[in-house]
């Protein structure tokens, strides 16, 4: 098939093309910025201009919409609506006009909000924050066009927070303070976190372009979820450090997170350390993947496994770290 992928020269869009490309698929990636591994994909652009996107999706037979605005600290904070709701807008008038029958989207489980035991995909939504407000929007845009017609076929994939090789999320800046020493456990690390990891929702989302007529709607997590604890110490005993020894209680780390807010607000700069990540960290951030096991997918790592591979690529078998680098 010939594939248009927004967003395909990011993190999750890079694992993604590699298994298109490996299916024997005809992909062509439409981002702001070109591919270090794909150059040749890229047809330069950005989804809130709906003529280039237009034109970009000639002859496809599928989009896989992946661009999005996803940092905790985007600003202006408008970015979100115009990027993740107007991208999604400008998607469906490409498909429309191009015939195009086939969307694949990542949402998020951020639509559920946090501290909702385990959300399955029948749960209303309750975002906190811009982001899962404009991603359970852009689904809403998604759905409609899906409705328009029985034989368009819509995808949407919610997943948790996704982490692996080449990611510069909050993961990655977890294990970065972990390396620097510079960690500090806040909270009892009781709290449960769903995670997953890059090649396994790459290998989900290329499978997803078989999908048939109709709605789609899947959670995705790497599933047993583990403690935040259990994540540290997978991250400290890959990389030689032993357990974590001293916590400190949540109230004093989300003091800390303000104080970083408020020095943000002042030095314009941004910090690794924020209130809304304190809160992220120790909260119970879990999901139900009950429909996606009984789909019969299987993963093709363990979440320990694509843990353990992360820190061996980004910290153990590179020569140095950049301790400057912006997160």
């Amino acid at each position: 098939m010939k594939v248009l992928v927004t967003g395909g020269s990011g993190f999750i869009g890079t694992r993604l093309i590699d298994e298109l490309l490996k299916n024997g698929h005809e992909v062509t990636i439409f981002d702001k910025r070109d591919s270090e591994k794909y150059p040749q994909l890229v047809t330069l652009g950005d989804v809130r201009d709906e003529k280039a996107l237009t034109k970009a999706c000639e002859g496809m037979d599928v989009i896989y919409n992946l661009a999005a605005e996803h940092a905790d600290n985007v600003t202006p904070i408008s970015l979100y609506e115009e990027v993740n709701v107007g991208g999604a807008e400008n998607v469906v008038k490409a498909a429309e006009a191009n015939g195009i029958k086939k969307i694949i989207f990542t949402s998020s489980v951020a639509i559920y909000g946090l501290n909702r035991g385990e959300p399955d995909e029948t749960f209303d939504a309750q975002p906190f924050n811009e982001y899962g407000r404009t991603k359970y929007e852009a689904e809403k845009i998604f759905r409609k066009w899906q409705e328009k017609s029985p034989e368009n076929s819509l995808v949407i994939i919610r997943p948790c927070v996704i982490f692996g090789e080449n990611n510069r999320g909050n993961v990655y800046n977890l294990m970065r303070q972990i390396y620097l020493d510079k960690f500090i456990m806040v909270g009892s690390g009781e709290n449960k976190k769903s995670m997953g990891y890059v090649g396994n929702i790459a290998k989900l989302l290329s499978e997803m372009i078989d999908a048939k007529e109709g709605l789609t709607l899947y959670n995705f997590a790497d599933k047993p979820d583990l403690k935040g604890i259990e994540i540290v110490n997978i991250i400290r005993n890959e990389m030689g450090k032993g357990e974590v020894k001293f916590k400190v209680p949540y109230f004093v780390g989300l003091l800390g997170g303000y104080a970083f807010d408020l020095l943000s607000l002042i030095t314009g700069k941004k910090f690794p350390i924020s209130s809304i990540r304190i809160k992220k960290f120790a909260a119970d951030t879990t999901i139900s993947t009950k429909r996606l096991q009984e789909s019969g997918f299987k993963p093709a790592y363990s979440l320990e496994e694509g843990l353990r591979r992360m820190v061996r690529s980004e910290f153990l078998d590179k020569k140095e770290v950049n301790v400057n680098s912006a997160i």
